[in-house]
């Protein structure tokens, strides 16, 4: 047993094992970036550096290969193991062990990223404020009751516990709080909405006179916009079929026991410990072209009954409670001049957002104590007399 583990430690601590694995990320980067003529970055981000393994075909050969995510836990197991613990200690190999250290926590870091963070964007025109954000990706069941005045309810459904419902089989979704239960089956990634006809077929049931049409994904993912059939099922057992989908404008609403209730599919909204207000959005476009030059955002971050403006450009973006907010996009785009125009404000909650840095600056010095004893051996061994 004791020889197993030391082999296992040999290998696991080898350079081969390091070049082999470098060489695996250098594949997958390969593959992926041409992968992304056929598929969007989303659908490649996620086959080839969120997996731990995946297919790839050459034509329609299958060839399985191990995912970036994979890759990039054995690379940390063969650093620590082989670049920290059964690395010589000295002073000749501090500056080496120092930037092991920092590859180490940007390896971390990425994890988190990976793992912890949240990302999606706000829209607003000028005037308009929202303490939310939504996300490009992901969709959410919400299901709102109205209360006294203007206050609302809201629980939540997570895309996790309904993605996997694609075809007959439901989930059965219920608190305490509801007088009845949800069934969500024949989730769909991109679909359409079309009223029913003799020409028209759909795996899912008609409702109200219209069909839920699976339709191809779109090669970017945020374009999607996904349908899903619901049932609301009553103590009593009696059913009533609605048909969700991302484009809609408002909520089905419905009432059940003398309270009114609503229900929508949207993407996943988070909400976020302060308030945007866009003040004003200036775009500049190039000299006789449409094509906008640079654009920012002027905006009041309202917490806490406090005000403070802040600009955020390209790269200046506003951080503020572990969020960063950059200046995205802008639309419409068929806009004439005159017309309104709203910004976009992409929007990322990721804990390790300043470890990269960190990471950076340990690797530096690593290298910069590494080298600069090397450079002054070299200096000492030069000015000796022949």
């Amino acid at each position: 047993m004791q020889r197993f583990f030391e082999r296992a430690l040999a290998v696991f601590s080898s350079l081969g094992l390091s070049c082999v694995l470098l060489m695996l990320l250098a594949l997958l980067t390969w593959l992926g970036t041409l992968e992304q003529q056929h598929t969007g970055l989303f659908e490649v981000q996620r086959k080839y550096f969120e997996s731990l393994v995946l297919i790839h075909y050459v034509g329609s050969i299958p060839v399985p290969l191990p995912g970036a995510a994979l890759v990039m836990g054995l690379l940390f197991v063969n650093l620590i193991v082989g670049g920290m613990l059964r690395m010589r200690r000295g002073v000749a190999t501090l500056g080496v062990f120092i930037t092991h250290v920092g590859i180490a926590l940007l390896i971390v870091a990425g994890l988190i990223k990976l793992r912890w963070s949240d990302d999606g964007h706000v829209t607003l025109y000028e005037g308009q404020a929202s303490n939310t954000f939504q996300s490009y990706h992901h969709w959410e069941v919400a299901l709102l009751e109205k209360l006294d005045g203007a206050r609302v309810r809201e629980s939540v459904v997570p895309q996790s516990a309904f993605g996997w419902a694609t075809g007959e089989e439901a989930v059965r979704v219920s608190a305490p709080a509801w007088p009845f239960a949800l069934e969500l089956r024949h989730f769909t990634a991109n679909a359409n909405v079309a009223p029913k006809g003799p020409m028209v077929q759909s795996p899912v049931p008609a409702v109200d006179g219209y069909v839920l049409l699976p339709a191809a994904p779109e090669p970017e993912n945020e374009a999607n916009l996904a349908g899903l059939h619901a049932t609301i099922v009553d103590s009593t057992g009696a059913r009533r079929e609605v048909l969700l989908w991302g484009a809609t404008r408002a909520p089905f609403t419905f009432e059940r026991d003398g309270r009114t209730f609503g229900i929508e599919l949207r993407r996943e909204q988070f909400v976020m410990p302060f308030t945007v207000r866009l003040m004003d959005f200036e775009k500049e476009d190039h000299p006789r072209m449409a094509m906008a030059k640079s654009f920012s955002s002027d905006v009041a971050v309202l917490e806490d009954g406090s005000s403070r403006n802040v600009r955020i450009e390209m790269n200046e973006p506003l951080r503020a409670h572990g969020l960063v907010l950059y200046q995205a996009s802008w639309g419409p785009s068929n806009a004439r001049p005159g017309d309104p125009l709203f910004s976009t404000l992409a929007v990322v909650r990721n804990p390790a957002d300043q470890h990269p840095l960190i990471a950076c600056i340990v690797i530096a010095l690593g290298m910069l104590l590494h080298f600069g004893r090397k450079l002054v051996r070299h200096i000492r061994t030069q000015a000796q007399p022949a």
